[in-house]
C-alpha cells in the first residue's frame, strides 16, 4: 500500500468538545498536506472545515448525535440536514445504543433511517459504540444499520470509557455487515501497526487524530 492510498482511507479527527477554531484549521492543513480523504468535525465547525478544504480533494464529514447517541430520531436528522447544508459529504452518526440494548430494534432502525434520509444521499456511518455491546448486540446493530441504509458500520466513538476500536470488533463487524459495506475502526489508533491491523481485519476507512504520524511512519 502507497502512502497516498492509505491516506485517502483515513478520517482525519478534531472531535474534542474543548478543540478551538484554530485547531480545526490546524487539523484541516494536515488533511490537504498529507492528501487525506476525509476530515471529520463537529457540526458547528463544518463550515470552516469545508473553506479550509475547497481546494482539496478531502471530504468533510460531520458527527451528529455525538458522543452519546442520546438524541431523539428528529433531532439527530435536523442536524444532519444542517450538517449537508453547511457543506458535510459524510456523516457519522451515533446510533441509539441505550435503545439497542433495551431490545428495542424498531426505534434503533428508525433512529439510523432517519438520519439515511435527511442525508438525501450523503453517506451516513453508523457508530455502534462496540465496546458496550455484546457480541449479539453487535451483531444485530450491523443488521439494522445494514438495513436501514447506512453506508458504513463504525466502532466507536474514542469518548466512550469502554474502550475504543478491537481487531475482534471489526472482524465481527465486516462479517455481520457483509462486504458491500464499509467498516470504519476508530477509537485509539494512533500508530501504523494498528492501523495496518485494522485494515488487514476488515476495516475500509480508519478514524483518527494521529494522521500526520501514522502517515510518516509508513515513509520510515
Amino acid at each position: 500500500m502507497t502512502r497516498a492510498e492509505l491516506a485517502r482511507m483515513l478520517d482525519h479527527s478534531v472531535l474534542k468538545p474543548e478543540a478551538t477554531s484554530a485547531e480545526v484549521l490546524s487539523g484541516a492543513d494536515v488533511v490537504r498536506e498529507w492528501g487525506i480523504g476525509c476530515y471529520c468535525v463537529q457540526p458547528w465547525s463544518v463550515r470552516a472545515a469545508v473553506e479550509a478544504l475547497k481546494r482539496s480533494d478531502a471530504v468533510v464529514a460531520s458527527v451528529v448525535g455525538f458522543p452519546h447517541g442520546c438524541d431523539r430520531a428528529e433531532a439527530k436528522a435536523a442536524a444532519t440536514r444542517l450538517a449537508v447544508d453547511d457543506g458535510a459529504r459524510e456523516i457519522d452518526m451515533v446510533m441509539n445504543f441505550g435503545a439497542l440494548r433495551s431490545a428495542d430494534p424498531s426505534r434503533v432502525a428508525e433512529d439510523v433511517a432517519a438520519v439515511v434520509r435527511a442525508a438525501n444521499g450523503v453517506p451516513v456511518k453508523a457508530i455502534l459504540e462496540s465496546s458496550a455491546l455484546t457480541v449479539d448486540e453487535k451483531r444485530l446493530a450491523c443488521r439494522l444499520a445494514v438495513e436501514a441504509g447506512a453506508a458504513f458500520v463504525k466502532t466507536s466513538t474514542g469518548f466512550h470509557p469502554s474502550g475504543g476500536a478491537t481487531l475482534a470488533d471489526v472482524r465481527l463487524m465486516r462479517a455481520a455487515a457483509g462486504p458491500s459495506i464499509g467498516v470504519k475502526a476508530s477509537g485509539g489508533i494512533r500508530t501504523l501497526a494498528d492501523t495496518l491491523a485494522m485494515i488487514e481485519a476488515g476495516a475500509s476507512r480508519i478514524g483518527t487524530s494521529s494522521s500526520a504520524a501514522i502517515l510518516a511512519a509508513l515513509d520510515g
